[in-house]
Formats: structure tokens, C-alpha cells, sequence
């Protein structure tokens, strides 16, 4: 569906946006080798977040416990009036000695953005205590030191600015 993908991206470039300085994801190399990683480092992601989404509507986000050697999430942007606008499908996997994280995005009516078989890949960048980072996508903790306070969910556009979403733990 581009005409929805082309609306997001012209309400990221106005309204959920950050200047470059303030970048919160980060970008590998062309031809970067991703440092070796498993999931038991991304225990502290496992539970329910929520927090303000795109032109602060609600935004949640869900990841379960690994399951063979992945963790499954969701996450989904309700619009202003509390309707889902959109949700994501999304796979952290344990791929050759590393992390890669991929994604699907759906409409409303479940009907996918991504061609049938299409999917959005983010290889693992970096990783370190209560945060990782892939190519483009970031998932930390707020604060390293309290795991499970917050969640800072960060994804760069094709314009190279950035989407950015605080979460907290879901009561």
C-alpha cells in the first residue's frame, strides 16, 4: 500500500522527526560484520511497553520470551482517535552467530505494505548492555541501570531523520 507508506513518511518528516545531531540509531559500514550476539542479552525487552506515538497517539509495543531462537513482537500506532493506524510484525532472530531483526508493516485491514514475501531486514550493528543497535533501528533501555523502567524504540527514515518513541512498562 505506497499511498499509506508515502503518507507516513510526509507525517515522520513533520511531525515525529529529529535533526541529525540528535541521532539515535546508528549505521553500519557498507560491508560491516555484525559482532557476535544471542538473545539472552535482550531479556530486559521481554514485557509490554506504551508511550506516545506518531503526533503523540498512543503507541504500543509487545515482545515475548524467546521461542527456538527467536523473540516475537508487535508493535501497534493507534491514530488520534484510538483506532489502530498501523502495526508491525516483528522477528529478533539468532542468525549465524549474531542478531537480525525483521519486520513486517500492516495496515488496519491487515493488508501489508511489504510485498507478500517482503520483509524489512536490520542487521545488529552494535550491541551492549540494555541496548542494541542494527543498521538503522535502535532498542535500548532509558537507563541502563533499571531494565524494565523504559524503552527508547528509534528508527532513521530514508531522509535520514529519525522516528522516536519512549516507552514505559505496560501495568
Amino acid at each position: 500500500m505506497k499511498p499509506l507508506w508515502t503518507g507516513l513518511l510526509a507525517i515522520l518528516a513533520f511531525g515525529g522527526a529529529l535533526p541529525l545531531a540528535a541521532q539515535e540509531t546508528r549505521v553500519g559500514e557498507e560491508g560491516f560484520q555484525s559482532p557476535p550476539a544471542t538473545l539472552d542479552r535482550m531479556d530486559w525487552l521481554i514485557g509490554q511497553w506504551v508511550g506516545d506515538g506518531i503526533g503523540g497517539a498512543p503507541a504500543l509495543e509487545s515482545w515475548l520470551p524467546p521461542t527456538g531462537g527467536t523473540m516475537v513482537g508487535t508493535f501497534v500506532q493507534q491514530n488520534e482517535d484510538g483506532a489502530i493506524q498501523f502495526t508491525e510484525h516483528l522477528y529478533l532472530m539468532e542468525e549465524e552467530g549474531t542478531l537480525v531483526l525483521r519486520l513486517k508493516h500492516f495496515n488496519a485491514d491487515l493488508t501489508g505494505w511489504e510485498e507478500k514475501d517482503g520483509m524489512l531486514t536490520f542487521r545488529l550493528v552494535a550491541i551492549e548492555d540494555c541496548a542494541a543497535y542494527f543498521h538503522g533501528l535502535t532498542l535500548r533501555c532509558t537507563d541502563p541501570t533499571k531494565p524494565g523502567e523504559g524503552l527508547v524504540a528509534a528508527v532513521r527514515m530514508q531522509s535520514g531523520n529519525e522516528l522516536l518513541f519512549i516507552l514505559e512498562p505496560m501495568d
